[in-house]
């Protein structure tokens, strides 16, 4: 038998809120009602190819980021440190700027967010990363690789939308001065 809230005679597991009113993200409304995975992908579909080409364009980066700064398995991965803190401070620059300047348009955080920045950072390359050096007796440094990437990553997404809200703030003063 699944418990029951005292107070409220709901499942313990049922969430209070009506999270099918939340909106999923921020360039696509979904109706209040249950809608189908055929009427969902029928009417986003137009963001498919907006996707796939920034993510295109983002591994590409990326693969030249890994060109430049190549590594064997016992070595750390600048490369990949590079590409998740840097994409990681771009990431919180452009979500700063997609819900506040740029809201109405439909493709730049599909397009940049989700496919550049997407395709750009890889944390899947960095757990291989990791595994390497853990493979090849660098278990200091594989902690040191995986704790310090993911607090610089989470520094340069509060640094890119710090940066992004005083941009955006400077704007709109100097707009109310002229």
């Amino acid at each position: 038998m699944v418990p029951r809230n005292r107070r409220s005679g709901r499942l313990d597991h049922e969430v209070e809120a009506d999270l099918h009113r939340l909106p999923l993200d921020s360039d696509v409304t979904a109706a209040p009602s249950a809608a189908t995975l055929r009427e969902l992908v029928a009417d986003n579909a137009d963001l498919l190819p907006v996707i796939a080409v920034g993510g295109a364009l983002g591994s590409l980066a990326r693969w030249g980021l890994s060109e430049a700064f190549p590594h064997g398995p016992d070595e750390l991965a600048w490369g990949t440190v590079i590409a998740n803190v840097a994409g990681s401070l771009l990431l919180g620059l452009l979500m700063a700027f997609v819900l506040d300047v740029w809201s109405e348009r439909r493709y730049v955080r599909p397009f940049l967010g989700v496919g550049v920045l997407g395709g750009f950072t890889t944390f899947s390359t960095y757990e291989l990363d990791a595994r390497g050096l853990f493979a090849t007796g660098r278990p200091g440094l594989a902690l040191a690789y995986l704790g310090g990437s993911v607090l610089a990553a989470l520094l340069a997404v509060l640094i890119g939308v710090v940066a992004g809200r005083a941009a955006i703030d400077r704007r709109r003063d100097r707009e109310l001065t002229r």
